[in-house]
């Protein structure tokens, strides 16, 4: 079965360390299964999302597994079992008729004007209108046409619909700082997302992912049938590597690495600790690392900030000018609970943005009061924080800055590349 499937295709390069290919910067479950790539088995997650529910949203940073997540549910779906040959959801479950899928990823564009969001949905509803037989008149709304497609798909093919938005939030964070574009992008998606609950019967599975959490997010005040998996213990590792898959998946990985950098095995397992885990997406829950970082450290057997390297993005700049805070109130902020649960990235709190964007982590819980402490999860983000984004953040006069004086912190980092603002 033919799927519609829209992303932001990366070069795929093969990086090979020793006898292990690792897929740095490949976000396609079928391009790694197929290209003998290392694969963390994550597809119990997989099947406990399709056996217990139907609407989902996930927060999680840029470049943490969200798309290849989509993609592996994208596999299930479309019915290539082929593909999961030898992992969990083979032996868990027995239905693999496929389903059309619409799959959208909306990290494929920029977004800087009104038009661009509208000629970018309507261009891949014509995709979808000619595949299914969909047609309508030249005046239908986006909203209109989607619900159309998402009906057509299901009545064409006798199987209900599934849907797939990755990066969903994309253009109200290029809108950060520019109400009116803001507003015009809210109205378009508010009526495009909102056929998840007026299109329910034709609909199979659904599932959105973002960096912004959707409670506090204008859009989605209408849609209540999202179960928001972003802080719940049982998804806790769905995107990222914890501490037990990397000591079962990259046994030759860590060895070689400790080898050309002339460590033990264990001491390599705790350089690697400071500098890419320390991320918390439960309370009092596991340790996970950043996928991208570990994937890139073992391609190139050295150590080095890959994820910030790979491009800030520049709403994160645009609120840190607007919002700036005191920098000592940054590394061990407390927030309750329920306002780090509630908070939205639109509120333009600062310390809920870069919560949200990865650069602050779920470091201490205490459960008497319900309150969070927040700090930075690890040596590579908070390197590339002092690095760059401290010009943009801190309000202190430099003399006062606990990171200011040559002779502390600042001077001991380890890498010294001046990083470039990237989107």
């Amino acid at each position: 079965m033919k799927v519609l499937y829209l992303c932001a295709m990366e070069e795929i390069g093969v990086q090979i360390a020793g006898q292990i290919r690792y897929p740095v910067g490949i976000q396609s479950f079928a391009a790694i299964r197929e290209g003998g790539y290392l694969y963390v088995d994550k597809t119990s997650y997989v099947h406990r999302l399709i056996s217990t529910g139907k609407y989902y949203f996930l927060s999680r940073p840029r470049r943490f597994g969200k798309s290849l997540l989509l993609s592996t549910i994208e596999s299930y779906y479309l019915g290539r079992r082929e593909l999961f040959k030898g992992l969990a959801l083979d032996s868990l479950t027995d239905d693999w008729e496929p389903h059309p899928v619409l799959h959208l990823d909306l990290n494929a564009d920029k977004f800087d004007t009104v038009e661009s969001l509208e000629i970018f949905l309507s261009l891949w509803l014509v995709e979808w209108e000619h595949q299914f037989g969909v047609e309508v008149p030249e005046c239908a709304s986006l909203s209109f046409r989607f619900g159309q497609v998402i009906r057509a798909a299901a009545q064409t093919t006798g199987r209900r619909t599934v849907i797939l938005i990755d990066e969903y939030d994309k253009p109200l964070l290029n809108a950060i700082g520019n109400e009116e574009l803001a507003d015009n992008f809210r109205s378009t998606l508010k009526a495009f997302y909102g056929n998840l609950k007026s299109m329910d019967s034709y609909i199979e599975f659904a599932m959105l992912t973002g960096v912004a959490r959707f409670s506090k997010v204008s859009i989605f005040s209408d849609l209540n049938n999202l179960r928001d998996i972003t802080f719940q213990n049982d998804y806790a590792g769905i995107c990222g590597i914890t501490s037990e898959e990397l000591e079962r998946d990259f046994k030759v990985g860590i060895h070689t690495l400790a080898q050309v950098n002339g460590l033990s095995d264990g001491q390599t397992m705790s350089q690697l600790k400071e500098w890419y885990d320390g991320y918390h997406f439960a309370y009092n829950n596991v340790d996970v690392y950043n996928p991208f970082s570990l994937m890139n450290v073992f391609a190139a057997n050295q150590f080095d900030n890959y994820w910030f390297q790979s491009g800030t993005p520049t709403f994160l700049v645009r609120v840190l000018e607007k919002h700036p805070m005191q920098l000592r109130r940054i590394s061990g902020f407390r927030i309750g609970k329920q306002a780090l649960a509630s908070a939205g990235v639109m509120t333009g709190d600062p310390v809920v943005l870069l919560y949200q964007s990865g650069y602050l982590s779920i470091s201490h819980y205490d459960s008497e009061y319900e309150e969070i402490e927040l700090d930075y999860p690890n040596r590579e983000v908070e390197e590339s924080f002092l690095k760059f984004l401290v010009p943009y953040y801190t309000t202190l006069p430099e003399q006062e800055s606990e990171f200011a004086n040559s002779d502390t912190k600042t001077r001991s980092l380890s890498d010294q590349r001046i990083i470039r603002l990237a989107d």
